[in-house]
């Protein structure tokens, strides 16, 4: 047992459809599954914490990546499940397909990256602590991860402890994940609150060690 399986709950990231994610992610899906407002914080998130001219990994990305337009950075590197998702990404200049549940472990130097984000996919992570603990590897001493989440998921993929928790609980299930990776300085951000008739975005921010 991890660290962080010994905080909660048994069965916390079982999941209802324990099929090979390779088979759900086959098909494309070329949509974006949070609205414009929520995209627009994601973008907003990036532009304050995201260095520009800074190396850049992209983790469980897809074919779009809500980086600021205007922003120059030195490379973009994406991950992702699917590979025609990613190529046609026009942010990355180079991209892997990799199943971080069952491969946590990241073909990339260490302190190789200025920054770091993962939108809106957090709460399919069967293993976090292991994401996380090679999120940090890559990362430069005090680069920053982005995580960002809304209200959404596809819920028979996501883990059982993310459907379980409301909005609030998901920051600080996250939170605790990025401690349990070692990042510092965590903090988290309401980027949309919650109106109706638009989706909410949050933000928890932490630094590698």
């Amino acid at each position: 047992m991890t660290d962080l399986q010994s905080k909660l709950p048994p069965n916390a990231f079982r999941r209802m459809d324990e099929t090979p994610d390779e088979d759900f992610y086959a098909p494309p899906r070329l949509v974006t599954h949070i609205d414009d407002d929520a995209i627009a914080g994601v973008t907003a998130l990036y532009h304050a914490y995201l260095p520009d001219g800074g190396r850049i990994l992209d983790v469980m990305s897809s074919w779009v990546s809500h980086l600021p337009d205007e922003v120059a950075y030195g490379e973009v590197v994406g991950h992702g499940m699917n590979a025609e998702e990613l190529a046609a990404n026009p942010r990355f200049d180079r991209w892997f397909v990799q199943n971080l549940n069952t491969a946590p472990a990241l073909d990339l130097e260490d302190d190789s990256f200025d920054g770091a984000g993962l939108c809106v996919s957090i709460q399919y992570l069967t293993d976090p602590a292991a994401v996380m603990t090679e999120l940090a590897r890559v990362l430069k001493p005090g680069a920053p991860l982005i995580v960002t989440f809304s209200h959404r998921c596809f819920p028979t993929k996501a883990v059982a402890v993310w459907q379980a928790l409301s909005s609030e609980g998901h920051g600080q299930l996250v939170q605790l994940y990025l401690e349990t990776g070692g990042f510092t300085d965590i903090q988290l951000v309401e980027a949309v609150p919650p109106a109706p008739g638009r989706d909410p975005l949050y933000g928890v921010i932490g630094r590698a060690p």
